[in-house]
């Protein structure tokens, strides 16, 4: 019998009872209680994941472990390592149940083989996600009693804005530090003129392509994208707290702290728990606007509040307009291939001609060449039909130099482009097209022979 033995923690702290002690827990009490060997036991260890969701690798990995019958029971040091959510918890005694797999977890003492055993676990699952959810709402008051002062509570400075120290004695005489933003006059001026081109634009694609030719940068000295740009434009820091704009947040259901009367024309806002960023992915996506918790802050607005309204209006008019890049679904390299000369990706852009065999032509086109119209990059295009079978070519070629047979052409052609995609970034590195020939440069950091020509 195979034994799963699962462990969790959601820092990579010292702190705490670390993996490798729960590991070492659970193998001592199967041994002794279960009479399991050493043998016995499969490890899934996942560290730096939050218990909040399943979506966790080796939990993942495990549940596919069980649907093929590998595992007879499951151990666990304490209950909520499994899950902090009821419903997950749920679904996966579910799934223990239809393909009778046992569960212990040694903490509590639980053991699924007993009805009593089943009964308390889900008892304790409910009081492990009733404190979850406990320190989701303390947290969330502390932060309603912090932003009604209306001061900068730190994390990544908006565009235009650094932050400063406020010292201030309280009654006590204590010293109390706070923070506030402060301007950056240069910036002040992009995020202005990012507002102003979008009001005459209506769009974040030209914005996009005007900062583009504009070398116009962020503060990171990155160029500008259409995330980026919007990010700025939805963000209330820079909007003069006027009533008409406290009328217009109450109207979308923002939660706003500061009283009507602190609306004054002339402080801007601050908006606090805005955004949420994936553990894993590590992007960063707005949270519904009901979630936003917006007071008056310390700082001086900078775009008058009829302005930020319009151009909130515009974006919401724009949600609906789908921006698709041609052909990324299909062409082989799209989000692979790179410019040499100014290092952005190549984009697979469809011609109105055919091939001999039926498919469409395209091109791959640098997308900063394409943005800025041939002004901040002037490197040629390179036909796309003829690099994506020139570049299976020369895996082929990189899989015998490896000593290891390529994958059968019935079966490469059945594997979705998301796969063959996937196949590619494993083996290679980087894809460089310089506008004469294609530089390979595989996993390992070696230079493969270059692909002939592709005009």
């Amino acid at each position: 019998m195979s034994v799963a033995i699962y462990s969790r923690k959601s820092k990579y702290t010292g702190k705490g009872e670390s993996v490798e002690n729960q590991i070492q827990l659970c193998k001592e009490y199967a041994v002794k209680n279960l009479g399991y060997e050493e043998k016995d036991f499969i490890i899934y260890e996942d560290e730096g994941f939050s218990g909040s969701n399943t979506n966790r690798p080796e939990f993942q990995r495990m549940l596919s472990d069980i649907k093929k019958k590998k595992i007879d029971l499951i151990i666990c040091y304490r209950l909520d390592r499994i899950s902090r959510n009821v419903l997950d918890f749920l679904n996966l005694t579910e799934i223990l149940n239809k393909y009778n797999i046992g569960f212990v977890s040694i903490r509590e003492q639980f053991d699924t083989t007993t009805p009593m055993g089943r009964a308390m676990m889900y008892i304790a699952s409910v009081f492990a996600q009733l404190e979850r959810e406990t320190i989701a709402e303390r947290i969330k008051d502390n932060m309603l009693q912090l932003a009604k002062t209306g001061r900068w509570l730190g994390g990544k400075f908006p565009t235009g804005f650094k932050s400063e120290p406020v010292i201030t004695k309280e009654e006590e005489g204590k010293a109390k530090k706070e923070y506030r933003l402060i301007p950056i006059q240069e910036e002040i001026l992009l995020v202005k003129e990012i507002f102003n081109k979008f009001l005459e634009f209506k769009s974040l694609s030209a914005v996009e392509n005007y900062l583009l030719i504009n070398n116009k940068m962020t503060k990171n000295g990155a160029n500008f994208n259409r995330h980026s740009i919007k990010m700025i434009l939805k963000n209330p820091v820079y909007a003069i707290a006027d009533k008409n704009i406290y009328k217009y947040l109450k109207s979308k259901g923002y939660s706003i702290c500061s009283d009507i009367s602190e609306f004054n024309n002339i402080n801007g806002l601050i908006g606090y728990n805005k955004t949420k960023q994936s553990s894993q992915t590590k992007s960063i996506k707005y949270r519904s606007v009901d979630q936003w918790i917006i007071a008056v802050g310390k700082h001086e607005g900078i775009i008058p509040g009829r302005d930020w309204m319009e151009v909130q209006r515009l974006l919401e008019e724009n949600k609906s307009k789908s921006y698709k890049r041609e052909m990324s679904s299909n062409s082989l390299l799209s989000g692979i291939l790179r410019c040499k000369e100014c290092g952005s990706f190549m984009r697979p852009k469809s011609m109105k001609r055919y091939t001999a065999d039926g498919n469409q032509v395209f091109y791959y086109i640098c997308e900063k060449k394409e943005k800025s119209k041939k002004n901040n990059c002037q490197i040629k295009n390179i036909n796309g039909n003829k690099l994506d079978l020139q570049i299976i070519e020369n895996l082929k070629d990189i899989m015998r130099v490896l000593r290891l047979g390529f994958i059968k052409d019935e079966i490469w052609s059945s594997i979705s482009i998301k796969g063959k995609r996937g196949f590619i970034r494993s083996i290679i590195s980087q894809i460089l097209w310089n506008g004469e020939k294609i530089v390979i440069i595989l996993a390992d950091g070696d230079m493969f022979p270059p692909c002939n020509n592709s005009k």
